[in-house]
């Protein structure tokens, strides 16, 4: 079994409060999730133009879990109403501890 997670940090468009970034952020993640995964915002909760998206999934494959974040990491930053500003991704497996 391999377990990957995509850490994303996003720059926000023209966002001047707490429930515009809400309806910037919310969608996205709808969005992620038609990939079946689970994704939520993680981070920088009280900055109005800044979020940390994270996204993770489990498979048997580890080539899978890589080409599934791969996709996620793409489509955030395609997004015209955002900037990608890092992605990290990582691993695990059976033989981490």
């Amino acid at each position: 079994m391999y377990v990957g997670a995509l850490e994303c940090d996003v720059l926000l468009g023209d966002v001047r409060s707490l429930k515009q970034k809400r309806s910037a952020v919310r969608p996205l993640l709808a969005e992620l999730r038609r990939f079946e995964v689970a994704a939520a915002e993680a981070g920088h909760l009280d900055l109005h133009r800044r979020a940390l998206i994270a996204v993770s999934c489990v498979a048997a494959d580890a080539g899978h879990v890589r080409a599934l974040l791969d996709r996620c990491e793409r489509l955030v930053a395609a997004r015209p109403e955002l900037e990608l500003l890092s992605a990290r991704t990582r691993l695990f497996g059976p033989d981490d501890d």
